[in-house]
């Protein structure tokens, strides 16, 4: 007999997987530009957040996925018109995110985030955001006490270092 013992990452992905799928059939892929926003609403539900552009039109935040993984921002112009979908949380758009931005500012571009804790040492609001990548990392955003964005990195998710990690991950909690 052969036992087979999967590698962590395959044992980590596993489940990461199935809910990537269930959230893509979820998401507003459906969805296409010149749709109304009530069929948005109606497809998505209510949004997580709501955002009024300087281009005048107004983006729709949907924060979802197992673990916060997605956020998609839908916009629609001035007549309600669907302009254009995507998932914000990625590298691309994280590459975006740059000193001197407001809070608000970041939360258009980016949604809410995963997780908020603080740093003394520069008296820092931290705001970590996962995103579907193959390490267990995430995507952090140093605000200060003025909201300002002062600077960003990327760290190891504490999620992962969980002993209880893979009891929670299968068990969907």
């Amino acid at each position: 007999m052969t036992l087979y013992f999967p590698s962590m990452v395959a044992v980590r992905a596993a489940p990461l997987l199935g809910a990537a799928c269930l959230v893509a059939c979820a998401g507003p892929g459906s969805l296409k530009v010149g749709d109304p926003e009530g069929l948005v609403r109606q497809r998505l539900g209510r949004p997580s957040g709501e955002h009024v552009l300087a281009s005048g039109e107004r983006r729709l935040e949907y924060a979802a996925g197992a673990y916060g993984k997605q956020t998609y921002m839908v916009d629609v112009d001035a007549q309600g018109r669907l302009v254009r979908w995507e998932n914000v949380l990625d590298e691309a758009h994280f590459n975006r995110i740059h000193a001197g931005m407001t809070r608000e500012q970041l939360r258009e571009q980016l949604g809410p985030p995963s997780r908020v804790w603080g740093v003394r040492y520069h008296d820092q609001t931290i705001w970590s955001y996962r995103y579907e990548v193959l390490f267990c990392q995430m995507f952090n955003v140093g605000i200060t006490p003025q909201g300002i964005v002062e600077d960003t990195s990327f760290g190891p998710d504490p999620l992962c270092d969980d002993d209880n990690f893979l009891r929670r991950s299968r068990s969907g909690q």
